[in-house]
């Protein structure tokens, strides 16, 4: 299974971007997808997650309200739309898949990991 993000760039503060990540193979619909970013000199951190259907989501507390985690699985793509951005938003975003049943928050959690988009946030 190979991961590739794409839609970072350079923003103000205010702005909107929308992260994609493509993912391989044909068992896309069968994977809990999941953000998670990681700022320099910082840990990776959960962003948001999504089920299998696209019927379950949830966020970390900083970015709910302003980011939307959305998946096609016809098209084996998984989104990001990230809205009202934040300096404190500037990161390396990276898409990620588990075969876990349940949506899952923690990195340790996840089998497949893209290589990660920057996303920089201008004040």
């Amino acid at each position: 299974v190979q991961l590739q993000a794409s839609g970072g760039g350079l923003v103000q503060a205010g702005g909107s971007l929308r992260l994609s990540c493509v993912v391989s193979g044909r068992t896309f619909s069968t994977y809990v997808m999941g953000w998670f970013r990681q700022a320099p000199g910082k840990e990776r951190e959960f962003v948001a997650t999504i089920s299998p259907s696209g019927a379950s989501t949830y966020y970390a507390d900083s970015v709910k309200g302003r980011f939307t985690i959305s998946r096609d699985n016809a098209k084996n793509m998984v989104y990001l739309q990230m809205n009202n951005l934040k300096p404190e938003d500037t990161a390396v975003y990276y898409c990620a898949a588990t075969r876990r049943p349940a949506l899952q928050i923690k990195v340790n959690d996840y089998d497949y990991w893209g290589q990660g988009t920057l996303v920089t946030v201008s004040s």
